[in-house]
């Protein structure tokens, strides 16, 4: 039994630029047959006990992540229990995710390469790829665990030059929605090959690569991304 899951959502809770309140936010989830939720907040996961309280009120798998910003652009973090000082920077928070046993994901790592907008794993403008050879050059690539691919808040060419990066350097691949708002739960999520009950199972799931990036959900045609 296979089980759908956003790994990529914010909530008024923890993100200030979100408008998408957690209530609502499993009420969709509900609605759209999403069967778990990541909720990553900006910089700080939510408090644990506080967590665990809201979770045990909904028939929903909830996952507490955080979506960290590094000098290696945005990541997302799972196993890690709060703000660690020093994680702002990518070699730090390898070290201290790889210390508890946690998960790494590096967040649209190409978001801006076809706008007019700062592209995060690139933030001083130079060695902008032009290739995916050359995308596949970045350090991102060997400190992440996996790479998000399909991303509901990115344009689609910048998440097809995702895909061909993570699918060169044969990475894992994954979906999240980057919801900040109810319009936009669900527009790409994970498929896990496996039923998932937990977060520990959540977690090794992560490890054991079973599973895709997929589309279509809102419309009723869930597909794999690819």
């Amino acid at each position: 039994m296979s089980t759908v899951i956003d790994l990529h959502v914010h909530t008024t809770k923890g993100s200030k630029d979100s408008k998408l309140s957690p209530y609502t936010m499993v009420e969709e989830a509900k609605r759209l047959g999403i069967e778990g939720i990541c909720i990553t907040e900006h910089d700080e996961p939510w408090d644990s006990g506080e967590f665990n309280n809201f979770a045990k009120k909904h028939d929903l798998l909830l996952i507490r992540g955080v979506e960290v910003d590094t000098d290696m652009g945005h990541v997302l973090v799972f196993g890690l229990d709060t703000y660690v000082s020093g994680i702002d920077r990518m070699d730090e928070l390898k070290k201290i995710v790889d210390r508890n046993d946690g998960f790494m994901i590096t967040a649209h790592p190409f978001r801006g390469l076809y706008e007019s907008r700062p592209i995060y794993l690139y933030p001083d403008g130079m060695n902008i790829p032009k290739t995916v050879g050359d995308g596949a050059k970045h350090k991102v690539f060997d400190l992440v665990d996996a790479v998000e691919v399909a991303n509901g808040g990115t344009v689609e060419s910048e998440n097809r030059f995702a895909l061909k990066v993570a699918q060169q350097l044969g990475r894992y691949k994954t979906g999240g929605s980057d919801a900040h708002s109810v319009n936009g739960l669900g527009r790409c999520v994970t498929v896990f090959q496996d039923q998932i009950c937990s977060e520990k199972a959540f977690i090794e799931a992560l490890k054991s690569g079973r599973y895709y990036p997929a589309v279509g959900l809102k419309g009723q045609k869930l597909t794999e991304y690819k």
